[in-house]
């Protein structure tokens, strides 16, 4: 079965995400750079992480450092919060103390599994696990600000939590490949959001990372799922879904900045790619906004 990468749809400027999923799904091997606990509110959640299937008893608690491959199995009757969020929400050059690990190194070294925790740190971190969520639920002004204070808690909590044995890591050259291949995606991605607005061929995000494109068509692919080509087109879709949105633009300045060539390219790739035209698409979001 393919492994490849997710990109979490969270807030640029609050990289957070927390939802409620059920144990029907089944949900394959994926990795991604933020960091992921899943608390197991109601039955048993089955999962994989370094290589075993892992049993989560309700209200038992099991975290993915960024780059570790994981996986879920069907688990009728099950529920399980979610939660995922890139370690830059902490803005660690500004906090990091000479002594410290850093959170890359923290997240890495702590054991996985709530069970092996010392039972007041296990509940320390059951309550505010809950807390987030509720406060996310609430969606009240400001509970950005609270959540963060609550993650600012656990990472401090986790310094305080054991670490793992080489024996429990699993394979630590196929971590080290994930981790090595998570720097290469995301110096694509950055690539692609420092340049949409201009030509982007393969040769030169390949000459980006140092790959000829041949071989950057196939590395990208087997890793991200879909061709490099496709991606961009979807970034750039995404871009003018947003100014859609948000801005009263022509269409002629919706397309130049989202990165179209022309007017007569965009409305032909948006609409394949959309299922409508612009136009169509901007009229049902403002309807959708009003009623």
């Amino acid at each position: 079965m393919s492994l490849y990468l997710e990109i979490p749809k969270l807030n640029s400027l609050f990289p957070f995400r927390t939802f409620l999923n059920d144990g029907w799904g089944v949900v394959y091997p994926h990795w991604h750079k933020e960091v992921e606990f899943i608390y197991c509110l109601k039955g048993t959640v089955n999962l994989g992480a370094y290589e075993k299937i892992v049993r989560l008893e309700e209200g038992e608690i099991y975290f993915f450092p960024s780059g570790e491959p994981h996986f879920f199995l069907a688990s009728p009757d099950s529920e399980r919060i979610v939660y995922q969020f890139d370690l830059k929400l902490f803005r660690e050059n500004a906090n990091l103390q000479g002594t410290d690990r850093s959170l890359t190194q923290l997240y890495n070294a702590v054991v996985n599994h709530s069970s092996d925790w010392p039972v007041p740190l296990q509940n320390q971190l059951r309550e505010l696990l809950l807390s987030i969520f509720a406060e996310s639920q609430s969606q009240q002004e400001g509970m950005q600000y609270g959540i963060t204070g609550m993650l600012f808690q656990i990472t401090q909590l986790f310094y305080q939590l054991p670490t793992k044995t080489s024996e429990s890591q699993g394979n630590p050259n196929k971590i080290l490949r994930n981790k090595e291949t998570l720097n290469l995606l995301n110096q694509t991605f950055t690539y692609v959001e420092d340049h949409y607005l201009d030509t982007i061929t393969l040769q030169d995000v390949a000459e980006q990372i140092g790959f000829s494109p041949n071989y950057f068509s196939r590395f990208f692919k087997k890793n991200f799922g879909v061709p490099f080509m496709q991606y961009l087109t979807e970034f750039r879709i995404n871009q003018a879904k947003y100014l859609l949105s948000t801005e009263d633009l022509s269409m002629t300045e919706v397309a130049i900045q989202s990165g179209f060539a022309s007017v007569k390219t965009f409305h032909h790739v948006f609409k394949a790619q959309v299922g409508c035209s612009p136009l169509q698409y901007q009229k049902k979001v403002v309807h959708n906004e009003v009623t």
